[in-house]
């Protein structure tokens, strides 16, 4: 009597384990045992907003289907997202991992585009603000004309950024290193053209180089 109760019990707070061979879905949601959200596999057409805070906010320009990872809370903090195709007759493809801050967007990105002759392929490392983004009044300000208002309106809104490396080929077909201040004003690169030829560069604050060797 005493093996079956434990037996019982046992079999009670055990997850079941079932095997399937295929699963077709439009989204998958992985939670943990109290319910919060850590990672969805998602078609584009389901694929989350920004989630932070236990709040789903309309995301500026996400429209892929992929993967989104959350922090122990149920918060954004970063995915894996990726589309393409034939555009108008024009071969695109793109792909993104990318790792974010707290409350914040993304630091490190690995990057892969494609739009016809143009090709871009890279890591990129940026630096955003130790304060929270503010959701709601960035969206708000993102709806107004580009000018300084916007702008100082986004940076109170944690919104600002500061690209710091750069490693990868452009779209004119350079292989590059650039590495950039605070402000993200690039201050070494370290690059071979698309036409082979090798050079380095040192900039100062306002872009002109002060020193080159090729």
């Amino acid at each position: 009597m005493t093996l079956g109760v434990v037996w019982l019990g046992l079999s009670g707070v055990t997850a079941p384990t079932t095997k399937f061979d295929t699963i077709d879905v439009q989204r998958i949601n992985v939670r943990e045992p109290d319910g919060t959200l850590r990672l969805t596999i998602s078609n584009r057409a389901r694929i989350p907003g920004l989630i932070l805070s236990g709040k789903e906010h309309p995301h500026p320009n996400r429209q892929e289907a992929g993967m989104i990872f959350f922090n122990d809370q149920g918060d954004e903090n970063g995915g894996l997202v990726f589309d393409g195709g034939l555009k108008n007759g024009v071969p695109t493809n793109g792909g993104s991992l990318t790792f974010d801050r707290y409350h914040q967007d993304q630091t490190l990105q690995f990057l892969s585009v494609e739009n016809g002759a143009d090709k871009t392929v890279g890591v990129i490392v940026t630096d955003r603000p130790d304060r929270l983004m503010d959701i709601e009044a960035g969206r708000k300000a993102r709806d107004m004309p580009k000018g300084p208002e916007r702008d100082r309106l986004l940076k109170e809104a944690g919104f600002e950024s500061a690209r710091r490396v750069w490693l990868g080929r452009d779209d004119k077909g350079e292989a590059a290193l650039v590495l950039s201040d605070m402000q993200g004003r690039p201050r070494l690169t370290l690059g071979v053209g698309a036409d082979g030829t090798p050079g380095v560069k040192l900039l100062d604050a306002a872009g002109r180089v002060t020193r080159e060797l090729r």
